[in-house]
């Protein structure tokens, strides 16, 4: 909810939420039935979808979903794409962790 919250607060998008309900974790035994990613490729292989954005944390958790979800919704013949991650407006260089600037880097685009 807070990320949704949060979403809604950048004002930055338009379009339909899917709120999965949490993130895939091995450790925590959170599969795929325990989300509501069905549901999701569902909605996107009904033909009205173009793009689904994942906005999901910067975090082991969070990357094997995405992972998972690009795969599963590559049927669906919809853009897959995630958030930016990298340095933050106003950030500073040298208080960034080397995970953060590496991630930057890899996200370069001309200026």
């Amino acid at each position: 909810v807070g990320a949704l919250w949060a979403m809604e607060r950048a004002s930055a998008f338009r379009g339909r939420y899917h709120v999965l309900g949490g993130l895939l974790s091995a450790l925590d035994g959170v599969g795929p039935d325990a989300l509501r990613i069905g549901a999701l490729i569902g909605r996107a292989s009904d033909g009205g979808v173009r793009e689904v954005i994942l906005a999901l944390p910067a975090t082991v958790d969070g990357q094997t979903t995405a992972h998972y979800l690009a795969d599963s919704l590559a049927k669906a013949e919809v853009s897959v794409t995630m958030l930016a991650r990298g340095v933050p407006v106003g950030g500073e260089l040298d208080w960034l962790d080397d995970g953060t600037i590496a991630q930057a880097m890899r996200a370069r685009r001309p200026a």
